[in-house]
């Protein structure tokens, strides 16, 4: 259920709309806008509830949200959500790129990594310190000595960090290092880690699963937001389907669809969404086209010597290369980069 209130309704009419619903065993999300608030309200429909706030002269209008996703859904928040970390912005005009290798190997190598994305016009370092993979027996990551590089590289270069928590307990361990804390497409349905990120004050960027529909992934968004943290980063990054000639499927309509149910932003991942680097260029700018918020591009100073994912990776000239093309598709688009 979704409570109105009138245009311009004080802070002193909001909260005791507020206290009234939560008297009532609600709980409430505020969303405020320019000239109206809305309170999302959570809890079991009941059409009584309904009556007593529609009764208030400060409430506008009751409308009930028939999507299972209530706070992630644009009924609730119909302005698209911007996120800003600093001096960067994402869901607004600029095109966010977020670019690195996928497994920390070394601190050399993460440096170099992070001066050719600088360079290439990335200001967010991507780079897993906690690499979960599908065999027991491949690289499994640095972990605790992998987020310490990357705190020594975002000193030497500015860059912002994201990097992969992998479960509830080792929150407040990448917390300590990460700018934006990424759920991985494993741990998408991993409740009990997005519960816990619902409590803390950082943006999340949430992957899509290996096989989930739309619905099950602004579920998880959901799982978040309810906890009050409403700085929620969707990102695609290709569906397991029955074509063997790509690593995933990258489903590029889910960008478009996303805009239209969510005022979450959103960025791709065709890295992960193909497998191949000759790959990543096309499937940039489409993403670009179809209305993406940014990027996240695997870029390694030597792909054939990566311990993961080096058939994905771009080389530092390749990743400048596609920076530059992507300037055009983002102009067309109403993007800047």
């Amino acid at each position: 259920m979704i409570v109105v209130m009138n245009p311009g309704a004080k802070e002193k009419e909001i909260k005791k709309i507020t206290d009234k619903l939560e008297q009532m065993g609600y709980g409430v999300h505020l969303s405020t806008g320019e000239n109206r608030t809305v309170i999302g309200v959570i809890g079991q429909r009941r059409e009584e509830a309904a009556q007593a706030m529609e009764a208030m002269p400060e409430v506008e209008q009751v409308v009930f949200i028939t999507r299972p996703f209530k706070l992630a859904g644009r009924e609730f928040h119909p302005a698209d959500t911007v996120i800003k970390i600093g001096d960067i912005t994402i869901g607004a005009a600029d095109l966010t790129v977020m670019a690195g290798p996928c497994a920390i190997e070394n601190e050399e190598q993460l440096l170099q990594a992070a001066e050719a994305v600088k360079a290439g016009g990335a200001k967010i370092l991507r780079a897993g310190a906690f690499k979960p993979r599908t065999s027991p027996y491949s690289f499994q990551g640095l972990e605790q000595e992998g987020l310490d590089f990357l705190k020594e590289v975002r000193v030497k270069t500015g860059l912002l960090i994201v990097t992969e928590v992998m479960d509830q307990f080792t929150v407040d361990q990448v917390t300590d290092c990460a700018d934006i804390i990424q759920v991985g497409a494993r741990n998408m349905q991993n409740y009990y880690l997005l519960r816990e990120l619902g409590k803390i004050r950082k943006p999340v960027l949430l992957k899509r699963g290996l096989s989930a529909t739309i619905e099950e992934w602004l579920m998880a968004a959901e799982y978040i937001l309810s906890g009050g943290n409403y700085e929620v980063i969707l990102c695609e990054r290709g569906i397991r389907t029955f074509e063997p000639y790509t690593r995933n499927t990258l489903d590029l309509s889910a960008v478009p669809l996303i805009k239209q149910l969510s005022h979450l932003p959103i960025i791709v991942d065709p890295s992960h969404g193909t497998g191949l680097s000759g790959l990543v260029p096309a499937m940039s700018k489409a993403a670009l086209a179809a209305g993406a918020d940014g990027l996240m591009i695997e870029v390694h100073p030597n792909p054939q010597e990566a311990l993961s994912d080096g058939p994905q990776s771009l080389t530092p000239k390749q990743f400048q290369s596609l920076l530059n093309e992507l300037k055009g598709v983002a102009l067309s688009v109403g993007k800047l980069i």
